[in-house]
């Protein structure tokens, strides 16, 4: 476990004040394997910037991941998250929960869905969306995309970014989200943040969703990453043709949301020059009608 490395990545989220927790994390997991009688095994190589999480087995066997976090509210919510999705079956089994430390079953074969087909993505919508949003919903589409807007559009000012993406194009995202959400007529319980580093192979079970960011709100909100995958491949237009198909989704209001998308997408590619990027700002530039 490379506690240096762990505490740079952690205090790039929370802030300096984050070490004197990353320097605690073994004996965390110590504290959790006796709680639970978890066997540790070796971390996972790639966490994210909010966690540590390790392989384990659970007490009978079974295959699991620890989840470490200096934020407990946000491990809470998490947990709160993959309850209310479990009776879709697509998503990791929460086995134990406990302030900063949580257990989840690990998802077999593993590894991210490598460009699954449109199908796949539909099944696994499918699957998501059929979980009842609750009576009374406390996060809203909205609030997801407000929040999305404000940090992603903190990137405008890099100068790699700024050379290609201007104020106006990052604007009229906004604008088209706006429209999107004020003629929302058919919401259902999102996950959120689905795109394909969100996504694992669950074999036999399908394609499994992890991290969810739960909202209620427009359908086509949790398809619109995975067309944009189209960019540099096939196109964004042709990939969301057939999504639309597979997924019984509006094409139109699809594509309207894959231009809402894009710049934020673009933005991710845009420093390491990755291929896809100038498609992705064609269709974030204005259009003519």
């Amino acid at each position: 476990m490379d506690l240096d490395e762990i505490t740079a990545r952690l205090a790039r989220r929370f802030g300096p004040s984050s070490a004197a927790w990353c320097a605690a994390v073994p004996a965390l997991a110590a504290r959790a394997a006796a709680e639970w009688g978890l066997v540790l095994g070796e971390e996972f190589a790639d966490t994210g910037a909010s966690s540590v999480t390790l392989r384990c087995a659970w007490p009978d066997g079974t295959p699991a991941v620890l989840k470490l976090s200096p934020d407990a509210p946000f491990l809470a919510e998490q947990v709160a998250m993959l309850r209310r999705f479990a009776p879709s079956g697509r998503v990791p089994a929460v086995l134990a929960a406990h302030g900063d430390a949580i257990v989840l079953e690990e998802v077999l074969p593993g590894g991210e869905a490598v460009d699954p087909t449109p199908a796949r993505w539909a099944d696994l919508l499918a699957a998501l969306h059929s979980v009842p949003p609750p009576e009374n919903p406390t996060r809203l589409l909205r609030d997801r995309t407000a929040e999305a807007f404000t940090r992603v559009g903190r990137r405008l000012a890099e100068p790699a970014i700024a050379a290609r993406l201007d104020a106006r194009t990052w604007d009229l995202a906004i604008e088209r989200c706006s429209a999107l959400l004020a003629t929302d007529s058919a919401p259902v319980l999102l996950h959120g943040d689905l795109h394909l580093g969100n996504v694992l192979d669950g074999g036999p079970r399908g394609l499994i969703a992890i991290d969810p960011k739960a909202c209620v709100g427009d359908p086509c909100f949790d398809a619109f990453d995975y067309v944009l995958e189209g960019a540099g491949r096939e196109g964004v237009e042709t990939r969301c043709a057939l999504v639309a198909e597979a997924c019984g989704l509006d094409g139109d209001r699809l594509l309207a949301w894959a231009r809402v998308g894009a710049p934020m997408a673009a933005i991710a590619l845009i420093p390491d020059g990755a291929g896809g990027v100038e498609e992705l700002l064609a269709l974030s530039s204005p259009t003519p009608g």
